[in-house]
């Protein structure tokens, strides 16, 4: 376990921002994990866990407390049942899953940050979410003060959300397990539509597991979606909002003021979502009311590649990017009504 004080934090976020942390520690075992929780739970200490930094947003004047980085090994893998250690890289793992022939989470390749971070956002793109093929997690209960295993049905997975980020000061991921589908060499059912259209199949098909995966690094990395230190469209949390989810009557009103602003003949984006329920889409959101790729004089600025991702362009702060948060989504309130909602987690500051 290696210790640091007064340590710097943005090298380990995907923005590359935010100030230090009062004290740093990277643990490499579950054991050392759950004995810095404990140490700071016993002294009332506050603590940040990192992962993979993909999803953070922490303020300039940095963390006052115990930052944890979880870097824990391990990817187990029995028939089609696979275990990841909290630390693992998410997108490696993909790799070898894909590598040894089983299908269930090809398309969620690319996708920057650590296994253990998985269940907590109920992570998924391109027609795939990990609840559809996660088992179970472990994960350290602060408030019992050990350590537990939460079914698929227990971690109360829905739309980027799940009972651990519900209770974020509850639980401690230390391994997930997954149930993956030996296929035969072939992917899960394509339920993008984007995906399918690029490979010239149809929605429901299958294809090869090498091709799935390749097909959807590519699209990402089209977007800004695939970490490359090089390319500052890449310096991101990804999606920086969620998809807006409108009852049926929230989308009839929705969809009036979209026709009243572009036109008659305006169609939203609308995917049914469930319960009386409609999902748009948020790029669409930022596009229309004016925030267009690239939009931004300063340093921080919509990505050229994708209008749903927020970038550093290399000297930003975290107040810069924030304040082009607040601005897309005073606009997009202004132009129809719907409030968008920060995915990433932010530390020490609020849009």
């Amino acid at each position: 376990m290696l210790e640091l004080h007064d340590a710097p934090l943005a090298p380990l976020t995907t923005f590359r921002l935010g100030g230090p942390a009062t004290r740093l520690i990277t643990a490499t075992t579950d054991a050392e994990v759950i004995s810095a929780v404990q140490e700071a739970d016993d002294s009332g200490t506050p603590l940040l866990l990192i992962g993979g930094g993909s999803n953070l947003v922490i303020g300039d004047k940095g963390f006052d407390g115990t930052a944890l980085r979880i870097a824990t090994t391990g990817f187990s893998l029995d028939g089609t049942r696979l275990e990841l250690a909290a630390g693992e890289v998410w997108t490696d793992a993909v790799a070898r899953t894909v590598g040894a022939g089983l299908a269930g989470i090809e398309c969620l390749a690319g996708i920057p940050g650590s296994a253990g971070a998985t269940p907590i956002q109920n992570v998924g793109a391109y027609g795939q979410e990990v609840s559809s093929t996660i088992t179970e997690v472990i994960a350290y209960d602060r408030r019992a003060r050990e350590t537990v295993t939460l079914t698929n049905e227990e971690c109360a997975f829905s739309y980027r959300a799940s009972r651990f980020k519900a209770a974020p000061e509850r639980y401690v991921v230390l391994r997930v397990r997954f149930g993956l589908q030996d296929a035969q060499g072939l992917s899960a059912p394509l339920r993008y539509a984007e995906t399918a259209r690029v490979l010239g199949v149809e929605a429901g098909d299958r294809v090869p597991l090498a091709t799935a995966r390749e097909t959807v690094l590519k699209l990402r990395a089209g977007k800004g979606m695939v970490l490359d230190p090089e390319d500052h469209d890449t310096w991101s949390a990804g999606s920086f909002f969620t998809n807006p989810i409108l009852t049926d009557e929230e989308f009839a009103a929705f969809h009036a003021r979209v026709k009243e602003r572009l036109g008659e003949g305006a169609q939203p984006p609308a995917f049914a979502a469930g319960n009386g329920h409609v999902k748009t889409s948020a790029a669409w959101l930022i596009d229309k009311a004016g925030f267009t790729k690239g939009y931004g004089s300063g340093p921080a600025r919509i990505s050229t590649k994708h209008t749903l991702a927020l970038t550093n362009r290399g000297e930003a702060t975290t107040e810069d990017l924030l304040a082009l948060a607040r601005e897309v989504v005073a606009g997009v309130r202004d132009a129809f009504g719907i409030t968008l909602v920060n995915e990433p987690v932010t530390v020490g500051v609020s849009l």
